[in-house]
């Protein structure tokens, strides 16, 4: 309890700036048409599935339960002053995750997140289910296949889901477990009736991505690097493995 505590401490402290910045709430009415496309896209880069999480299947007892904070540099940041009310372009968006991991039986695992982006109406949830084909063991690595699922709350003129499906491999060494993996997402970006302006957008992209996860006992530290579309992201996450 006092580890998963001084995760909690530490996970706050990294999204702290995100409870101090403006109210950078999504409002899309008056956006054109052009750059409400750019928002989707830096969207879909932002809030698609991002595991941070090796390939290698956790067994039937296993869990995996952190706090992540993930860092994404918007490709089209000037675009998005015509979506924030109070006209702010975000170059940068902190997205806070609560991330749950559980093993299954035959090499099968389920995640799940949620975030509640403070400072904004952005709220998310999302899934995903992985089947390890190649378990891995100390001679080889752990080759897995993950779906991936996301669905966005609380912008009441637009309906944001993502879904993906990746290829992960993954060797551990010791406390230290390099990962890389590649994908694809696809997103609809849905803007309701009451923009009549707009139309639905729907994206496509390829995402490459490159982490380590360092177990210390219970306590579990993971970092991960990831191109999305045109955007690049840096997540940490600190929790409990076991």
């Amino acid at each position: 309890m006092k580890r998963f505590a001084t995760c909690v401490a530490t996970a706050a402290l990294l999204s702290a700036p995100l409870a101090h910045a403006a109210n950078n709430d999504i409002n899309l009415t008056g956006v054109a048409q052009a750059a409400f496309k750019a928002f989707s896209e830096d969207m879909s880069s932002a809030l698609s599935y991002k595991a941070v999480i090796p390939a290698e299947p956790l067994g039937i007892t296993g869990f995996d339960i952190g706090l992540e904070v993930t860092s994404t540099k918007m490709s089209n940041a000037d675009d998005w002053q015509s979506a924030v009310a109070g006209g702010d372009s975000i170059d940068t968006l902190y997205v806070p995750k609560l991330h749950a991991h559980k093993g299954l039986p035959f090499d099968i695992d389920v995640g799940v997140l949620y975030t509640s982006i403070p400072s904004t109406n952005i709220k998310l949830v999302g899934g995903e289910l992985r089947y390890a084909f190649i378990s891995g063991n100390v001679a080889i690595p752990a080759v897995a296949v993950r779906g991936t699922y996301t669905k966005l709350s609380g912008i009441d003129n637009l309906d944001f889901g993502t879904k993906g499906l990746e290829l992960s491999v993954s060797k551990g060494f010791a406390i230290l477990t390099p990962y890389a993996g590649v994908g694809r997402v696809w997103t609809t970006s849905d803007p309701s009736a009451s923009l009549p302006l707009l139309t639905k957008v729907e994206v496509e992209q390829t995402k490459y991505y490159v982490g380590a996860n360092i177990n210390f006992g219970l306590m579990n530290l993971a970092l991960e690097g990831d191109k999305t579309g045109d955007s690049s992201s840096y997540a940490f996450k600190l929790g409990l493995r076991f």
